[in-house]
């Protein structure tokens, strides 16, 4: 499986930003997609990630409220929209696929990672 993503940027605070990852290569009969973070000098932690069928999704809690985790199965795709970003959102943000329904927070719990994409949110 290749994780493909796209969409990260310079952006002011307050600012939005719409990540996507396209998933491509082996196919799984369910499976859950989404995002986790790393910012410099700290530990790659969780954000957001979403079920096969859309209706579970789980995030960070500094994020509630501001980004949403949404899927497109017919494209393989996951987006995650970011909205009154701030400066401490700024981050690489990696696309993760998890071979197993149900979600996780844990980094440990998601076998494929794309390659990262940076945001950056500053003025």
């Amino acid at each position: 499986v290749q994780l493909q993503a796209s969409g990260g940027g310079l952006v002011q605070p307050g600012g939005s930003l719409r990540l996507s990852c396209a998933a491509s290569g082996r196919t799984f009969s369910s499976y859950v997609m989404g995002w986790f973070r790393q910012a410099p000098g700290k530990e790659r932690e969780f954000v957001a990630a979403i079920t096969w069928d859309g209706g579970s999704a789980y995030y960070l809690d500094s994020v509630k409220g501001r980004f949403t985790i949404s899927r497109d199965n017919a494209k393989n795709t996951v987006y995650l929209q970011m909205n009154s970003l701030k400066p401490e959102d700024t981050a690489v943000y990696y696309c993760v696929l998890r071979v197993f329904p149900n979600i996780v927070t844990s980094t440990t719990g998601y076998l494929y990672w794309g390659q990262g994409t940076q945001v950056t949110v500053s003025s």
